[in-house]
């Protein structure tokens, strides 16, 4: 019966001594005259196992021969291992090579910079990091979905095709099927002749259509690839990314940022508790100290302020700063990580200037503010933005007035307002900013499979 590597690693007791059967590939191969080593693993368990083998065995001669990078299945026995740093190893009976491989495959046993291995994303997941990465990502992933079903929320899954600009900046991946050499001949659009009759995008977010969901359902999320068409080629900006984006009827700002705090502690310790193999790794070999500022996240208060009070703690600071604070305006990079230093911990930075946050975001009576929060973690700066909704219709249409938004086909979140709306909020999160955090990979596109940025669309 062919077993899996997790299941040695996780039930050693039971099949130590004992033949088993494994598939898999080969991490290294380091051959002597009598006898040989293969590093072995099937990406089921972090781990490796070592496979030894000798010249008694019938066909030794072939079994040298097998490549780096091969797919072959092991028959051996499961024995105590006298190696240091190993408990068992698997003495060979017998191994069968199922997919050769050429010499010049490209993930060799040596150290490859993450550019290189950007260039090889198929292969790349076959490496200690970015096995230890997809893991997390496929982990934390499954924690975000336990999270909101536990608590009996309905995951709803958000168009990605839409006609609505959630953020309103205008910069999104147009979709369409005509023909654009005509299009550039004629010097017009007729939108009437495409597929959907008017002009449609690939969707920035999902918050819009999630409301609707919630004014139904009370609890809703979604979880799912977002787009955006911004020329930019940071470490933490991709043009395909995901969002965890829940929507809370009956539910304001205080509320929003309980889920907010409870859910992101929730998904870490999670991981701690799931990656151990994973996090070690990283702890050693990405980001010194990275176990312990997560659990330090997992066992932390945090912080909640108004926007007003962080610029006058930055004003106050004895800090020459490269972008001076300023009341009305956005922090920078330098002022959040100030900030979360200063309270030794994550900040809930709330009540901000309405001119620079988003049409949809709930008016404060001081007539300046919107009651938007942003959420600040020591190491990474945002990680989370929400905000209450603007439940109140006349206020809402005034608002999109004012930023010469255009109404048209957004009649109907206009009329959640009108149909029993309520006081409800939500809040975003960008998936690989979490994984990010989690992991120390500080680049957004060792975090995604296969990253799409400017430029780029391999794969």
């Amino acid at each position: 019966m062919v077993i899996d590597v997790r299941d040695l690693y996780d039930n050693l007791k039971d099949y130590m001594n004992k033949e088993v059967t494994l598939q898999g590939w080969v991490r290294n191969h380091r051959k002597q005259k009598e006898f040989g080593f293969i590093d072995f693993n099937d990406g089921t368990f972090f781990k490796s196992v070592q496979v030894v083998y000798d010249n008694k065995l019938s066909d030794f001669d072939d079994i040298q021969k097998i490549k780096i990078g091969s797919a072959i299945e092991v028959v051996g026995k499961v024995i105590e291992s006298p190696a240091k740093g190993q408990d068992f190893e698997v003495q060979v009976v017998s191994i069968k090579l199922l997919g050769d491989c050429p010499d010049e495959y490209p993930i060799q046993p040596k150290r490859h910079t993450r550019e290189f291995l950007r260039e090889q994303a198929y292969l790349r997941p076959r490496t200690n990091l970015f096995s230890a990465v997809f893991r997390v990502r496929s982990v934390a992933a499954y924690a975000i979905h336990k999270y909101f079903q536990d608590r009996k929320y309905v995951y709803f899954h958000a168009p990605l095709i839409t006609a609505s600009d959630c953020e309103g900046a205008g910069e999104m991946f147009q979709v369409t099927t005509l023909d654009l050499d005509r299009v550039a001949k004629a010097g017009k659009v007729d939108y009437s002749k495409d597929f959907f009759g008017k002009p449609a995008a690939l969707t920035v977010s999902g918050q819009l259509q999630a409301e609707t969901f919630a004014m139904s359902y009370k609890k809703t999320y979604t979880f799912g690839p977002t787009f955006r068409a911004e020329n930019s080629n940071t470490k933490t900006h991709a043009n395909e990314f995901w969002m965890i984006e829940p929507e809370m009827a009956f539910t304001d700002l205080e509320g929003d940022m309980n889920v907010m705090e409870d859910m992101l502690k929730y998904v870490v310790k999670y991981v701690l508790d799931n990656c151990s193999e994973e996090m070690d790794f990283f702890d050693s070999f990405v980001e010194k100290g990275l176990k312990e500022k997560l659990n330090k996240l997992v066992n932390s208060e945090f912080v909640r302020i108004d926007h007003e009070e962080v610029i006058k703690i930055l004003k106050e600071a004895p800090v020459k700063w490269e972008f001076t604070p300023e009341y009305g305006e956005d922090i920078a990079k330098e002022h959040e990580k100030y900030i979360t230093e200063y309270f030794n911990g994550p900040v809930f930075i709330k009540n901000w200037p309405k001119d620079i946050k988003a049409f949809y975001m709930k008016q404060n009576d001081d007539g300046k503010t919107v009651a938007a929060v942003d959420l600040e973690v020591p190491g990474a700066g945002e990680l989370m933005g929400g905000s209450q909704r603007e439940e109140d219709y006349d206020k809402l249409v005034n608002r999109m007035k004012e930023l010469g938004m255009e109404m048209e086909g957004l009649d109907w979140y206009l009329n959640l307002r009108k149909y029993g709306g309520c006081v409800h909020s939500g809040f975003g999160m960008g998936f690989e900013r979490l994984l990010i955090y989690l992991t120390g990979v500080e680049n957004i596109r060792d975090v995604i499979p296969f990253p799409r940025t400017p430029g780029n669309c391999e794969f």
